[in-house]
């Protein structure tokens, strides 16, 4: 029943923005920032506010391409497989797209991703996409940080510039192809750079200056725009390093970018863990309010959930007096048996996480729909 009233009233709240007077389906929208959305990602950034006001929506990634013991299965998720409920929020990773195969890094079809966006999107929840992108100088993988001078080469007039241009003109191609079957484009959270407060993407820290990490995010924007890409918001998600809104903010690209900030961050430490999201959830909740930003937890977890009482002995009463709209649990690997991070049926935590579904503090996609 509390599903029910959570929906109706997100419902509601949507169809007062859907009937504001918004253009007719497919067209496009400007903001007052000059960025360029279809009403469908209008609607969606709108709800993304409001949505913190009935609850946290629970993500997890690659949700519905595999899980333990399992792959590629019609309709299948650990999530439901333990709730009865796929999550309100599924991410995917778009790393190695960029090489024109036909999978992503983690060997799950993009096809397979493609229709598994658009399921999603059909039930009301959110996409968020990530990008383990290659080294475009060295040729390694994303976390190979051999070289000090990846990002200057990639930025208009370095050595790597046309290089990285076609991989951005790939990731624009996929956002765009992203329709239903009436032509409609998917609205999608995209979410690259991120950690980058950390060094061990070859974005990180101590691999880039402020300056060039903030004119990669701007060259990233611009050329999906430039191609036509009005369908995806964007995310800023450092790591748990931050020690304050100044810190926070130093490789920030600007509010006329990013729609929704955030941050990733894992237990090890239970302690130090807790005091650390405290710390970050303040530090974002300040920026959200000043900025008029989405607020989210866009990467946590604990590998191997070994805490029985985990999902509501940690994890929510973390999170329940901030407005956060989404919390989002790293994959359950089909490859490595330890690695991960939401229950599936018989694990230590599964019937915890039932208790932690049934919260009314939290929502999963029957209880919303973010695109009316």
């Amino acid at each position: 029943m509390k599903k029910l009233k959570l929906a109706t009233a997100l419902l509601a709240a949507g169809m007062l923005t859907a009937c504001s007077g918004s253009p007719k389906k497919g067209q496009t929208v400007k903001e007052e920032v000059g960025t360029k959305h279809t009403p469908e990602t209008e609607s969606l950034l709108s709800n993304l506010k409001k949505v913190s006001s009935k609850g946290i929506m629970f993500g997890h990634h690659d949700d519905t391409v595999y899980g333990i013991g399992w792959e590629g299965d019609e309709g299948r998720s650990d999530v439901k497989s333990v709730c009865g409920d796929y999550p309100a929020v599924i991410s995917f990773d778009l790393g190695e797209l960029e090489l024109g195969g036909t999978a992503n890094l983690d060997k799950v079809p993009l096809d397979k991703i493609k229709k598994e966006i658009i399921n999603q999107y059909q039930r009301g929840g959110l996409t968020s996409l990530s990008w383990h992108v290659r080294n475009p100088k060295t040729g390694g993988d994303a976390w190979d940080v051999s070289d000090t001078t990846v990002v200057k080469s990639i930025l208009p007039g370095g050595e790597n510039h046309p290089k990285f241009a076609a991989w951005l003109n790939s990731v624009a191609d996929f956002l765009n192809s992203l329709q239903t079957a009436d032509g409609t484009k998917i609205p999608v959270l995209f979410r690259p750079w991120h950690e980058h407060t950390g060094s061990w993407f070859w974005w990180g820290e101590k691999l880039c200056t402020p300056e060039e990490y903030k004119k990669l995010w701007h060259m990233t924007v611009d050329s999906l725009q430039a191609k036509g890409v009005d369908n995806a918001l964007y995310a800023y998600s450092p790591g748990a390093e931050p020690q304050d809104t100044a810190q926070y903010l130093k490789r920030y690209p600007g509010d006329e970018v990013i729609d929704v900030i955030g941050f990733d961050t894992y237990q090890f430490d239970r302690d130090v863990f807790l005091a650390g999201v405290n710390r970050s959830l303040a530090i974002v909740d300040s920026i959200a309010k000043a900025h008029d930003k989405v607020m989210a937890v866009t990467e946590i977890g604990y590998e191997g959930i070994p805490d029985a009482k985990w999902w509501t002995g940690t994890l929510l009463p973390a999170l329940e007096n901030y407005p956060v709209a989404y919390v989002l649990v790293w994959r359950n690997a089909r490859e490595k048996v330890t690695h991960y991070y939401a229950p599936y049926p018989g694990q230590v935590s599964a019937e915890d996480f039932v208790e932690f579904y049934d919260n009314p503090q939290t929502l999963f996609s029957a209880d919303v729909n973010l695109y009316q």
